[in-house]
């Protein structure tokens, strides 16, 4: 079997692949994209059957194609953004390939070459729209105990789950939706609290989301990120609300600090769960108070919300955390892993990870001429990901091919 060529291979299926082929098409530059699964894999695949988006309906918009949502205000589940997504690959009609997969990208020559499991695609640009979420993290704190273990990427309904008590590791916004959702099916649920921001689902009457794009802060560009990557915690599920994770422990969960350790039946957390629970409302007055200077100085009609402020008491479990638990004794039949993702770009066989395995890049652009990344967290600014800012990411990278191709054409 011969090498196939192409001008532009577009690695992934998702959003951002979807996004870059439109930003492509539109300047005329030949392409093809490959997706190992289906359109939108992981929303259909490693999305649990109650999962609802975090941002709301209105947000959502692709380049040229808004969200049709008859509850602008509501939050849609996987299943409707993966119905979005075909939608929009309906619009776009991508050349893509799906079911095939990518095992390595080198560059022995001049061009890159794919060696993919229907043959070798050699290419003069690759865009790498492989997704934020790629490998899943789990432990191996829980490698020699008896007990059922999922990831929060497998996990679909509670009954998937065995009778009893369930403990899920990780407190991000998918942690917290799975225990709301476990502690109204009636389990009994501990959650191990990790360092978090807290931020209101709804301030002075308008949605979080819409305080991002108000306040500019949805285009800080990377530069001003500064170290702390740690993602906000909310949540669209249940009609959207803000999470409070004293107020979940008022309700009956049990909140740990983190998973340090376990050994013959016994999980030693650290002591860290006030310090936790602290940076989280630092995270979230500082919002409120960054909402409210902006009110102000613009002089905005916007209605006072001082109920925003109210603290719940600190329950037992806070004021006293275990810092061991017999997991089998306490009736623990399942542990979630909802502990995040990794990168997984080892089929790339070029210069161009760190010693984390992360992608070196400016603003998506690789330093090997003619490598680009989409749709990372971060990119270029903070809605790189999101689907109403991946947009701007492709049409920059598009445009940076198009004049490429441009110069090339017209060299002698």
């Amino acid at each position: 079997m011969g090498t196939e060529r192409v001008e532009t291979l577009v690695i992934g299926g998702g959003q951002a692949g979807l996004v870059m082929s439109h930003m492509l098409a539109q300047r005329g530059c030949p392409h093809l994209v490959l997706e190992r699964g289906r359109i939108g894999e992981r929303w259909r695949s490693e999305r649990w059957d109650g999962l609802r988006f975090q941002f709301p309906n209105w947000s959502i918009r692709l380049p040229d194609f808004p969200y049709p949502s008859s509850n602008p205000e509501g939050f849609a589940t996987s299943a409707e953004i993966l119905d979005y997504l075909h939608a929009y690959a309906a619009k776009v009609k991508p050349p893509i390939r799906c079911g095939v997969e990518v095992a390595t990208l080198r560059r022995p020559q001049s061009e890159f070459l794919a060696d993919t499991s229907e043959g070798a695609i050699a290419a003069r640009n690759v865009v790498v729209a492989t997704g934020p979420y790629q490998r899943p993290m789990v432990p191996d704190l829980l490698r020699n105990e008896d007990v059922f273990q999922v990831h929060a990427s497998a996990y679909k309904a509670p009954d998937q789950l065995p009778a009893g008590a369930v403990l899920i590791v990780g407190s991000g916004a998918s942690g917290a939706q799975i225990a709301e959702e476990l502690h109204r099916a009636g389990r009994q649920v501990l959650l191990s609290v990790g360092r978090h921001k807290r931020m209101p689902r709804r301030y002075r009457g308008q949605d979080l989301i819409w305080w991002l794009s108000e306040m500019g802060l949805d285009q800080t560009p990377v530069a001003e990120r500064g170290g702390d990557a740690t993602l906000p915690l909310i949540t669209g599920a249940y009609g959207g609300h803000t999470i409070d994770l004293r107020k979940y422990a008022e309700q009956g969960i049990v909140l740990l600090g983190r998973l340090r350790s376990a050994a013959a039946g016994i999980l030693h957390f650290a002591d860290d769960l006030p310090t936790s629970l602290a940076y989280g409302d630092a995270a979230y007055d500082a919002f409120l108070d960054r909402a409210d200077a902006y009110v102000e100085h613009r002089q905005m009609r916007l209605p006072v919300e001082p109920q925003a402020r109210a603290r719940l008491a600190d329950r037992s479990c806070v004021l006293r955390p275990l810092r061991q638990l017999d997991y089998r004794g306490f009736g623990v039949s399942a542990v979630i892993w909802a502990t995040g993702y990794t990168f997984d770009f080892g089929w790339i066989e070029l210069p161009v990870l760190n010693d984390r395995g992360a992608p070196e890049h400016d603003r998506g652009i690789a330093p090997i001429p003619g490598l680009y990344f989409l749709g990372l967290p971060w990119l270029s600014k903070m809605n790189s990901s999101f689907l109403n800012g991946v947009g701007d990411d492709a049409a920059r990278l598009a445009e940076h091919i198009r004049c490429g191709a441009a110069t090339l054409a017209s060299m002698p």
